[in-house]
């Protein structure tokens, strides 16, 4: 490495002592940072630096802040664990980077170090680093927590509570001299060990086959076992301290033996660079912002056929919660999708705020009132609100199916479907995209190694730390290793659900709703999607998802992206000769909602195909049209003429519709045709409606008008039902809303980050309140003279604390009080005061930087502070 690479050492003259210490060297700027990164040491706010060092080397903190760092820094910390303590740089890189050196972690070095004391995991300068304590007991080695490196105990270690006439024994076999005592046998066995030159010569004596079992334990795990009598190669290895005793029966290779063996090495493999997001096919830009566009409609077209199906009342809802199996199997053929796309499909409604619970007594679910008003919105922004649910959503549908922790089946809508890094995950996949050139798709497995590189313990292995360490985290029944890479995977295949993602490559519009950057220009044209491309590289967005408010503006910059290149809705079909009609694009909303009265869908895709039967017809009339208004209908929104077949079929329905009336007595058939009823009455199909005569054009029958209008319908009529007055009744579909219902609100994965407001006022109340308990201050005896020391809260008589505020306003002099707020908190302020009446003092508050006013009553005593050096 050459001098420039270095980094300076930092000053050993004035090395901090303390975790405190070091951040109370710390500008501002950097305390932001470690409260940015780490957002649990500001809540609640530390009242000085030492309460914030406490809190940053607490168990359940340092596990989060482990489980943030990139696969490198990782490696550097489990490196610090395993490294003398205190540490040196020369110490660390040797350990990252072995005997023979590598420029590329010695060039990533620094960057790692410094983002472990940005994070507060490592202080001291350059030739004394430390690892706080809670980090080295997480990553250091130990019979039932081996280190991540694979290292084992060292010597010194290894021979806690060994004999010395043992470790004299190992001395002598070793060559070298004995001692007076253990500690300078175990030093001078480390100095053999950790010497390059004198440890080959050593091994270069070894049997073959003892070699060979230092290869099997080089690397990990360090332990093996032995029998009471130890074969001859395992003999040499006990002999000479290169295998020790750790327990009757169990043998671990000593850690300065390991590392001689690899060089020095801390990790067989350190990965000091991210591993690249590799191209698998790229297309032109504008062929994938199409090929996004026209999925993005067809998830409008989706999400808006599901609420219809659900518009007068969707499925009941389960005791437990969520949609049954055949519920959610009869969704997916109205869908004509697969059971988990089905799924995705009502969990993003459901997060997007369109469907709800109604929350009756007979629970069933149904569209909101928000549901009417996205549909009045134009295509974009109802795209847009879908695919910023879908974003920010916790709930993660590929779970569906699945079973949680007490192996109960996970249901769409259901409880126990809330995975707090889902955000994260799916806004860091979109950047990995984002950083390709556009038009670029990538391998999945590329972007899925880039993830685990970037968190390579957010999948659950923690070393000792646990995965519920982040609180709920592991929960579902998931195999916490691979949860990460499992939401990783949904979220390549939802992207191209959404539209967001054309043939695999991030849109246009994709990339503004991360709020990302234009893409680079690619160096070559490509020609298929089997060509590779390279690979570019550049900063990508921020790996967290976007504040609320910078993701609402980046969610209108992509609606206003996207508005472009969807379809507009046509006004016209085409009308068949076969009784079908060809609807070639989206229609215009009033022309899609007649045409789905009037004809039933018989296939969906770029061209949707509509068909005309007797029932759709009845249907329409039942609605309240008649014939002459569907013959006006057709011939004013079809491009070509009406068909004969369609118009003999609309008049033949409409000539039978209405002649039969059914009304309430229980129900009765009336019609001015006395031959129909007749032929109603011959009819064996009319047995089971109980009809009798009770008048030439009336028939009487035993059950209800709806079970008699199906009935009728049935045997081939086509009856009317009417009112009391003999109108006869228009039947419209019921819309059903529930109340209005808010979306469900995402499960924050612990305190969400300070924005910089709050930053700045809580750095300054740390700062004041450190100033407060660190400033030198003497005790005020009852004679009024001040002794040396500190001790915790001063305590001194009424009378005490009222002289002493006078004398200060006299004086201006500064002074340091105990003080008991309402609540019975207690804390120590610095403050200079101003008045004293009335039982109250005034003084501007060093602590808080404002004139406060103080009851004398709750001022537990005064202390003057100590002069300054």
């Amino acid at each position: 490495m050459s001098t420039e690479d270095k980094p300076v050492p930092a000053s050993s003259a004035a090395a901090p002592r303390s975790l405190a210490e070091a951040l109370r060297g710390r500008d501002d700027a950097s305390l932001a940072a470690l409260l940015r990164s780490r957002p649990d040491l500001i809540t609640p706010v530390p009242t000085d630096l030492t309460q914030l060092a406490t809190r940053a080397g607490t168990r359940a903190s340092v596990v989060r802040a482990l489980e943030r760092l990139d696969r490198f820094a990782l490696q550097t910390a489990e490196a610090l664990a395993v490294a003398s303590d205190p540490a040196t740089y020369e110490e660390l890189l040797g350990l990252m980077a072995g005997d023979e050196g590598d420029p590329a972690v010695a060039a990533a070095l620094p960057h790692a170090l410094g983002t472990l004391r940005e994070q507060a995991l490592v202080w001291g300068g350059d030739d004394r680093l430390r690892l706080v304590r809670t980090a080295r007991e997480l990553l250091s080695p130990s019979p039932q927590h081996p280190s991540p490196t694979g290292l084992g105990p060292t010597v010194q270690e290894a021979t806690t509570g060994m004999s010395p006439g043992r470790i004299q024994e190992i001395l002598a076999a070793a060559g070298l001299p004995s001692t007076h005592d253990s500690v300078s046998a175990v030093a001078a066995l480390t100095e053999l060990f950790t010497d390059r030159r004198r440890m080959a010569a050593l091994l270069a004596g070894a049997p073959a086959e003892s070699l060979q079992v230092l290869e099997r334990l080089v690397w990990g795990p360090p332990y093996g076992q032995v029998t009471a009598d130890p074969a001859p190669r395992l003999r040499w290895l006990l002999d000479r301290g290169l295998l020790l005793p750790t327990a009757p029966g169990t043998v671990v290779l000593p850690r300065e033996v390991a590392l001689h063996l690899r060089g020095g090495r801390a990790h067989r493999t350190p990965e000091p660079v991210p591993p690249p997001v590799e191209t698998a096919a790229a297309h032109r830009p504008q062929v994938v912002d199409a090929a996004a566009a026209a999925q993005a409609y067809t998830a409008l077209a989706t999400v808006e056929e599901l609420l219809k199906d659900w518009d007068e009342g969707g499925p009941s809802v389960l005791r437990a919660g969520g949609l049954s199996v055949r519920d959610l199997k009869r969704t997916a053929v109205a869908l004509d999708v697969p059971e988990p796309v089905a799924a995705f499909w009502v969990e993003l409604a459901y997060a997007a705020g369109l469907i709800a619970s109604d929350g009756e007594a007979d629970e069933r679910y149904a569209a909101t009132p928000a549901y009417d008003e996205w549909r009045e919105r134009p295509a974009a922004e109802r795209w847009a609100r879908l695919a910023t649910a879908w974003l920010t959503a916790t709930r993660v549908s590929g779970l569906v199916g699945g079973r949680d922790a007490k192996d109960r089946a996970l249901s769409a809508l259901g409880p126990g479907l809330d995975r707090s890094a889902a955000p994260e995950v799916r806004h860091r996949v979109l950047a990995l995209l984002a950083g390709l050139p556009a038009g670029a798709a990538p391998v999945p497995e590329s972007v899925l190694a880039r993830l685990h590189w970037e968190r390579p313990l957010r999948g659950g292995q923690n070393s000792r730390g646990g995965q519920n360490g982040r609180g709920g985290q592991n929960t579902g029944g998931d195999t916490g290793d691979d949860l990460r890479t499992r939401i990783a995977r949904w979220t390549l295949s939802e992207t191209e659900l959404l539209g967001i993602t054309g043939r695999g490559a991030l849109s246009a519009h994709g990339r503004a709703l991360i709020g990302a950057p234009a893409p680079p220009e690619p160096e070559a044209e490509p020609e298929g999607p089997g060509d590779k491309l390279p690979v570019h590289h550049r900063p990508a967005p921020p790996l967290t998802p976007l504040p609320p408010a910078e993701q609402a503006a980046a969610s209108a910059a992509a609606a206003r992206l996207l508005a472009p290149q969807l379809p507009e809705p046509l006004d016209h079909v085409l009308l068949q000769a076969d009784l079908t009609a060809v609807a070639p694009g989206p229609l215009q909303r009033p022309l899609a909602d007649m045409l789905g009265v009037l004809a039933d869908v018989e296939s969906k895709g770029g061209a949707t195909v509509y068909r005309f039967t007797p029932g759709s017809v009845r249907r329409a009339l039942d609605a309240g049209q008649t014939a002459a208004d569907l013959h006006a209908f057709l011939a004013a929104h079809s491009r070509t003429p009406v068909p004969q077949p369609l118009t003999y079929l609309i008049d033949d329905v409409a000539r039978r519709h209405g002649q039969l009336r059914v009304g309430a007595a229980s129900a009765y058939v009336r019609c001015d045709d006395d031959a129909m009823l007749n032929e109603i009455l011959a009819d064996r199909r009319a047995a089971g409606l109980g009809l009798r005569r009770l008048a030439p054009t009336v028939l009487a029958a035993q059950t209800d008008p709806a079970a008699l209008l199906e009935g009728l319908r049935a045997m081939g009529f086509a009856p009317a039902a009417e009112s009391a007055e003999g109108d006869v009744l228009i039947s419209r579909a019921h819309a059903y809303r529930t109340p209005p219902r808010s979306a469900p609100e995402p499960v924050p994965e612990g305190p969400p980050v300070p924005d910089d407001t709050l930053l700045t006022a809580a750095i300054r109340a740390i700062r004041a309140g450190d100033r407060a308990s660190t400033t030198p201050r003497k005790q005020i005896a009852p004679d009024g003279s001040g002794s040396g020391g500190s001790g915790g809260l001063p305590r001194t008589t009424a009378a005490e604390t009222l002289a002493a505020m006078q004398a200060a306003v006299l004086t201006g002099e500064a002074l340091w009080i105990g003080y008991v707020n309402a609540e019975g908190a207690a804390s120590q302020r610095v403050i200079a005061p101003i008045r004293v009446e009335g039982g109250f003092v005034t003084a501007y508050d060093h602590t808080a930087d404002e004139v406060r006013t103080y009851p004398l009553h709750r001022i537990t005593g005064v202390a003057e502070l100590a002069e300054d050096d």
